[in-house]
């Protein structure tokens, strides 16, 4: 019996936009993409993950493919950057995650920082994709933006080290300081910032950084990157090396957790700008809402403050404005990254630990012709 192509196809992309965590419909520039991505036959393979994971065991389950078939296919999946697989930490069995659009394969596909023609007309595809999804957002605006409370934060901001407060040890979590988390793994790998890679071949280049090799993947998702050549194993020496720099240029610490649930492991810790951040650019383009976990707050000392405006132009989410030739910080809008902290002249901004908290801040509403 001979399937039918198309159906194989949306079949694939449906499947994909499941596995993932933004709301997406399946249209003929989402099918374009994956079409560059992967074969037919691989797309006809990812129907069978029902569920975005999948142990080797339930996949054999579920296929007709010799062994030596299988391996062959997952390994051609994972070389592509469609699927994740890495070994339980409970069973040491290996399970298989197939990515979701965003983020998923739109890190995965730019992460080795190659420039051909392919990668070209990927990031052209993505950034159409992400247009069309701004449109959809702003013709449903408030049903798509009540929808997206229901959706976890995707990413833990994590704030600039040195501007926190010393406090008792009890009262900080390891995991708020980015040194402390890259402590915690001896597989560490750096690969290109997919984001500001994307914006290179849509020449578009960051207006905040020269440096493309500053993300960092951690322990499994590590080793997984270095397995199929996404990147290279560096120190942790280096890795803190990479944030502090990061810090000094003006870039937010973010950090990715197993299954976005922060109480899990990191997966990895961005270094994020304003202009080019997929998170941030989804946000400011009417995509979606800003969506994160953080556990400080920024703090003017009113008595220092001269109004230079310099942590207004520094915010990235445009939470600070002057008022009277003093900065006043939009607490709501405020993500704790300590980016206005750091590069205060006066040292009249403070980081003020919170506790875990969530910030959503609705997309703009942007003006359609």
């Amino acid at each position: 019996m001979v399937k039918d192509s198309k159906k194989i196809w949306y079949k694939a992309a449906r499947t994909i936009v499941k596995a993932g965590q933004l709301p997406m419909v399946v249209n003929d520039t989402l099918l374009e993409l994956l079409q560059l991505i992967m074969t037919e036959e691989q797309a006809d393979f990812i129907a069978i993950f029902k569920k975005p994971s999948l142990s080797i065991d339930q996949i054999r389950e579920k296929t007709t493919l010799s062994d030596e078939v299988l391996n062959q296919t997952l390994n051609e999946l994972m070389d592509n950057g469609v699927v994740v697989g890495v070994p339980s930490r409970r069973t040491g069995i290996m399970v298989y995650r197939l990515l979701g659009p965003f983020p998923g394969l739109f890190e995965m596909q730019f992460t080795r920082g190659e420039t051909g023609e392919k990668q070209i007309k990927l990031a052209h595809l993505f950034d159409k994709m992400f247009e069309e999804m701004s449109e959809g957002t702003q013709r449903n605006y408030d049903h798509i933006v009540a929808q997206y409370k229901k959706f976890p934060p995707i990413t833990r901001v994590v704030p600039v080290e040195e501007e926190i407060e010393d406090v008792p040890v009890d009262k900080i979590l390891p995991h708020e300081e980015a040194s402390k988390i890259v402590n915690k793994y001896d597989d560490i790998t750096l690969v290109h910032c997919y984001c500001r890679h994307e914006k290179d071949l849509l020449e578009d280049s960051c207006k905040v950084t020269n440096e493309r090799l500053n993300c960092l993947l951690l322990g499994k998702s590590a080793k997984f990157a270095v397995d199929h050549n996404f990147g290279n194993k560096i120190s942790k020496e280096e890795a803190i090396k990479i944030i502090n720099k990061a810090s000094d240029e003006g870039l937010v610490h973010k950090a990715f957790h197993t299954h976005l649930k922060p109480d899990l492991d990191e997966e990895a810790i961005c270094n994020c700008c304003k202009c080019c951040c997929g998170i941030f650019s989804l946000f400011w383009n009417g995509v979606m809402p800003y969506h994160c976990y953080t556990s400080y707050l920024a703090k003017v000392i009113d008595d220092i403050c001269i109004g230079c405006g310099t942590c207004v132009e520094k915010c990235p989410m445009e939470a600070i404005e002057l008022e009277d030739a003093i900065a006043v910080v939009d607490e709501s809008r405020c993500i704790g990254c300590g980016v206005c902290v750091h590069h205060c002249p006066e040292n009249a901004m403070e980081l003020e630990r919170t506790g875990n908290r969530e910030v959503f801040v609705p997309p703009p509403r942007i003006e359609t012709t």
